[in-house]
Formats: C-alpha cells, structure tokens, sequence
C-alpha cells in the first residue's frame, strides 16, 4: 500500500501541468470586405500582437520577434495548430488548426512581410533515399524522436511522435528549430539530405514489418522487455521442470 501511495505521489510531482485553453480566436466584423493583407495585418493585431508585439518586434517574457521568422516559420505554427498558446510559457503541441484556411494563408503572407525571413520550403517526398534518411535521421533526430520517430521525453520536455508530420512540416521543423528542438541550416542539413530525412519519416509511419511483430514500433526498449519475458517464462517452466524431477522418489 506504502509503494502504491508513493507512485501516486511520484506521478503528481513530474505530470506536467495542465496546459491552459488558448484563447478565442478575434476576427474581424467585415473580414469579407478585406483584401488578403488587410485580413493578415487584422488577424495578427488580434491575435498576436499580445505576445509578438504589434510589428512583431517580440515581447520580453512573450513572445520571441517575427521580424525574420518569414512564412516558414508562421506556416509550421500555424498548420501544426501550435500557436495561439493559451500562456506563453506553454510548450507548444500540435493540436487542431484554431484558424481558417484562407485566414492561415492571409497571415503566413502577412507575417513574410515583417521581414526578410524565408519562404514556405518547396519539398518533394520523392527525391530522397530512404536508406540515407535513416542515417541522417539516426545521426540528427533519433535522440530525442526515438529512430522510429515515436517521440519521447527529454530533460521534462515532451517531443513529439512525426506520424502527422507532413513532408512540408518536417521542413519547417528542421530550419525552424520549434520550442527547445535545434535549428539546422543547410550547411548541417542539406536540402538532399533532408529530402531523405523526409522520405524516412513517411516510410517510418507504416514500415515493413519483414521480421514479424512490430510491437508498436516503439524501438528497442520494448523488444529486449518481451525478450526479458519470454526469457522469464521459461526459466520458470525450467525450473519447475527440474524441481518436479527432484522430488520424485
């Protein structure tokens, strides 16, 4: 009962918090009459001028300056429904997008022009290797992500599984660097060798079990614990074997 008590202490000591609900989205009365740029410059005085400032600039303790983040890095928050943030101080999780297509679209572009930041990255899923991915994958990302891209847990920051990652995002992710990830530029990470980060990704959300029961696709970590079971059932069958053998007359 002690042990029972002190697990459920353990666990509501490191569960993180809660994460507070985002706040509604503002929209303007006659978004219908705006021009796209217009419906952008409005969104984002609603919307993100309270962490980002009014011209992006940033806000000490908020939100870090969009100046030069560019569309890329607008397009990955808004898409992966990481932003708004209900507190600043949240880790951001993907989640559903809170706002419309064309008002994502209106504020990517509107964002773009804060700044001299790049572009939405033009990707194909096609051009790389898969083989060459899983190297750069393994070497770069599997740290944190697991080489099955399953996600995990990292010094209390929750990193996310990248099975609804798409081709486009995983982009964005690696030039962007979101929350506590690094940012890599093209000379740590082509754009060949993301190309086959990219095609490794996508083969890892359904891979070829070819030498049987996946379990789970979750690494090793699970594997060597049904080895250990396995291994325990039947040295227990062993031992009562020989115990029965020994106790015969």
């Amino acid at each position: 009962m002690r042990a029972l008590l002190a697990a459920v202490l353990l666990l509501l000591v490191v569960a993180p918090p809660a994460a507070a609900d985002p706040p509604p989205i503002v929209r303007p009365a006659n978004a219908g009459g705006l021009s796209p740029r217009e419906l952008g410059a409005q969104l984002f005085a609603g919307n993100c001028a309270r962490c980002h400032g009014s011209n992006g600039e940033g806000m000490a303790g908020m939100g870090p300056p969009l100046q030069d983040a560019g569309a890329l890095a607008a397009d990955f928050y808004l898409r992966t429904g990481y932003m708004p943030l209900g507190e600043p101080q949240e880790q951001p999780e993907r989640s559903r997008v809170r706002f419309r297509e064309p008002e994502v679209r209106a504020l990517v572009d509107y964002v773009a022009t804060l700044g001299d930041g790049p572009p939405v990255p033009d990707v194909d899923p096609e051009a790389g290797s898969v083989s060459q991915g899983l190297e750069q994958f393994t070497e770069h990302c599997a740290g944190c992500h697991q080489v099955v891209a399953e996600g995990g847990v990292v010094t209390s920051v929750r990193v996310p599984p990248l099975d609804r990652a798409t081709p486009v995002q995983i982009a964005e992710a690696v030039r962007t660097g979101p929350y506590v990830m690094p940012k890599f530029s093209e000379s740590d990470i082509s754009d060949e060798e993301l190309a086959s980060i990219i095609a490794y990704v996508r083969y890892a959300k359904a891979p070829d079990d070819a030498g049987g029961w996946g379990i789970g696709h979750l690494g090793p970590f699970p594997e060597g614990m049904v080895t250990w079971l396995i291994a325990a059932v039947l040295l227990v069958a062993v031992c009562v074997v020989i115990g029965k053998r020994v106790s015969r007359p």
